[in-house]
Formats: C-alpha cells, sequence, structure tokens
C-alpha cells in the first residue's frame, strides 16, 4: 500500500476528524485516483488512511485507524448511516438523505431516498472510481427499504449527468410524503437530486407559523414552502421565482395538497423585480420565506455575495407587516452564520424597525456534519422579527 508524506503540520486537524488533505499539504502523490493511500507524519506515524483524489483535494480521508479501505469498511459505515435514518426520520416522511458524503464518512457519496427510488450522487474521481463497488454495496440497503429504482448522478453542476442503474426510469414527477405532505419531485432535470431535502424542518415550522398570516415564498421552486404555510391556515400565499417550469411545479404542488381553498398566486418572475414592484403597489406580507440560490460559489466571491444577501433582506422587510416574521436561508458553506446574521442585522434599519433573531436553524439530522469540518455546516435559516 502506498505511503504519502505530510509536508504541512496538520496532524491535529487531520485526527480531529477533517475529512480533506489538501494536495498542498502533501509530498508529491503518485497515484491513480481512488487508489488507497496511507498518510503519514514527517516521523512516518500512521495518520489516516483514504482514495486518491484529482485537483486541490489530494485524499479523502475514510479512516483514522489502521485498517483497509475496502468493501467490507464501505459497508459497515453505510449500515451505520442506515440505522441513524431509521433513528431520526420523521412519521409520515418517504423522502430523506441516507448518505451525506462527508459527513457519514462516506467521502463524496451522497444517496438520496424518495419513495421507491434512490438516487446516488457521487463527487469526484475517487469515488467514480470505486462507482460499481459503491453501487454494490448500498444496493442491499436500498432493497431493505423499499427501492425499486436507482438512479446514478454524475458530473460537476451545470455538466450533470443521470442513469438508470437499477429498475426503471421514474415518472417526470414522482409524489413523496414529508410530515404527511405531498411535494412532487423531478429526479431526473430537478435541482439538486429532486428536492431541497435540507429544508425539511424549516417547512415544518413555517406550517407552525402561518394560520392567519399572508406568506410570501421567494425562490419558491417546487413551492414546498408555499404549501406548508397553506396547509398551516394561511390566508393567502405567493410563490416568486423566475423560473416558469419552477412556478408550474409549485401550482401542481400546491393544487395536489390544498385545491383552491386557499388563494395562490405564483409569479414567474426575477425576484429583485418582485420586491420593487411589490413595495410599489403597496403589498404587504405578515411572514416572508427567502431562500436563494448559492450567492458564494468560492471564497472570492464573499463580500459580493454578502452585499447581496443584504439587498436582498433589506427589499424584502419593507414588504414585512409590522410584527411580520421573515425567514432568510443562506445554502452557501463560505458564508459563515455569524456573517449571514449579520446581513440581516444591517438590514433591519432600511425598514425602520428593531430585529429580534427568534431561532436559528440549519440541516436536519439526516444531513450530519463532522464537528471537524466546518464546511459541511452550508446551510443557515434564521427566523426573524421586526418590531417597532
Amino acid at each position: 500500500m502506498k505511503e504519502v508524506r505530510l509536508r504541512k503540520k496538520i496532524d491535529s486537524v487531520i485526527r480531529q476528524g477533517h475529512p480533506w488533505i489538501w494536495r498542498d499539504a502533501l509530498e508529491e502523490i503518485h497515484a491513480d485516483a481512488g487508489e488507497v493511500l496511507t498518510v503519514v507524519a514527517g516521523r512516518g506515524d500512521f495518520l489516516a488512511r483514504g482514495l486518491a483524489e484529482d485537483g486541490p483535494i489530494g485524499i479523502r480521508v475514510f479512516t483514522l485507524q489502521d485498517e483497509p479501505v475496502d468493501q467490507s469498511l464501505l459497508r459497515r459505515r453505510i449500515s451505520e448511516a442506515a440505522t441513524l435514518r431509521t433513528r431520526v426520520v420523521p412519521p409520515d416522511t418517504n423522502a430523506y438523505r441516507l448518505l451525506n458524503g462527508e459527513g457519514d464518512r462516506v467521502p463524496g457519496i451522497v444517496c438520496d431516498i424518495y419513495g421507491e427510488h434512490a438516487t446516488v450522487q457521487l463527487d469526484g474521481a475517487a469515488a467514480l472510481a470505486w462507482r460499481e463497488t459503491i453501487l454494490a454495496v448500498l444496493d442491499d440497503v436500498l432493497v431493505s427499504r423499499g427501492v425499486n429504482s436507482v438512479l446514478l448522478r454524475t458530473g460537476k453542476r451545470g455538466e450533470r449527468r443521470v442513469d438508470v442503474v437499477r429498475g426503471k426510469e421514474p415518472p417526470p414527477l414522482i409524489e413523496v410524503q414529508e410530515h404527511g405532505m405531498v411535494l412532487l419531485a423531478d429526479l431526473v432535470h430537478g435541482q439538486k437530486t429532486g428536492l431541497f431535502l435540507d429544508h425539511r424542518e424549516s417547512r415544518r415550522r413555517v406550517r407552525e407559523l402561518s394560520r392567519g398570516l399572508r406568506v410570501l415564498n421567494l425562490y419558491g421552486y417546487t413551492g414546498g414552502f408555499s404549501v406548508a404555510a397553506a396547509l398551516g391556515g394561511a390566508t393567502s400565499v405567493t410563490t416568486v421565482d423566475i423560473a416558469k417550469d419552477a412556478i408550474k411545479l409549485a401550482e401542481q404542488t400546491f393544487a395536489r395538497n390544498v385545491g383552491d381553498s386557499i388563494p395562490h398566486r405564483g409569479i414567474a418572475e426575477d425576484v429583485p423585480n418582485f420586491l420593487k414592484a411589490a413595495k410599489q403597489r403597496g403589498e404587504r406580507y405578515d411572514l416572508i420565506v427567502s431562500d436563494p440560490p448559492s450567492f458564494a460559489p468560492n471564497e472570492e466571491s464573499v463580500p459580493a455575495a454578502l452585499n447581496s444577501y443584504r439587498t436582498l433582506h433589506q427589499a424584502a422587510l419593507r414588504l414585512l407587516a409590522p410584527g411580520g416574521l421573515f425567514i432568510a436561508a443562506s445554502c452557501s458553506s463560505h458564508v459563515d452564520r455569524d456573517a449571514f446574521e449579520k446581513t440581516l442585522e444591517n438590514a433591519a434599519p432600511s425598514a425602520g424597525q428593531v430585529m429580534q433573531i427568534l431561532e436559528r436553524d440549519g440541516a436536519p439530522a439526516d444531513h450530519p456534519r463532522l464537528a471537524a469540518f466546518p464546511e459541511g455546516d452550508y446551510l443557515k435559516a434564521l427566523l426573524a422579527r421586526l418590531v417597532a
């Protein structure tokens, strides 16, 4: 088995469980992507074992023990992940994350379950080199959970490819349950792996808060927050997204759950343009949800992203009725929670109000994060309120 020696003093970070070792922290690597490598310290002491990767990440760490990285290790990790989901996935819910890559100590391997369908996503050349082994080990767990078809998503963002690796291709839209709410998902062409499963508990919270309120859902995508608000007793719901197909899907999901018992407006428009026009029309809402796409794809874009969040929050808060509630979310891993919260604090004075932070939240328990891997704590959600 090949060894690679550290050339930077990051022994303690590795021992704490960080799953990535950057290439520039290692002596030169002579290995193909997916090849098992042992990482040793300057004196030759064993540190970790993982898979060689292409690009800036040199090695994805699978274990801190002197043990093989093989099919047996994968089977054990996947079994442990499945046991955790049995404990933490709530009732009346059949759409959840079974494997969360680094968070479950299977770097680069993600698996989401949507009822009888599963989507596997492999990120990086190392995971791709182990494709057949990963799929074979996963299959037993998936079959035991009633999964009849498996899709494999590969490639970088914008170049994703989806292949059916077991069973039949799912229909264009499938129905799944989340806390008893029916959601429609496109597993082949949809964003993420079909739905934003990481916002499950935020949608539940919206359902709890919405009775008697006028609700605005910005960047609504499939309309999950909109349906949750309606089921919670909202008096009216407005969904805004720039994509016409997303609005169409949101309207279908709304009709499937609510019918026409509660007024719903689906608006295909760029959110900043909508907010500006709504302000001019004098519209007001009691609860606004803002869940935009990532504004910070890398570290260099963080200052611009923070400015974009601040501008978005200012515009949204101007539509909030006195005492109204605002849920602001960020999926940008490069924007930390404190900086994101500061954008809300800075936006409040423009609405002539003082901001209360009521709750801080993130991804649910089926999206575990390693304590030593802050990069995995990407999702931030804040529940805030404006007070005079």
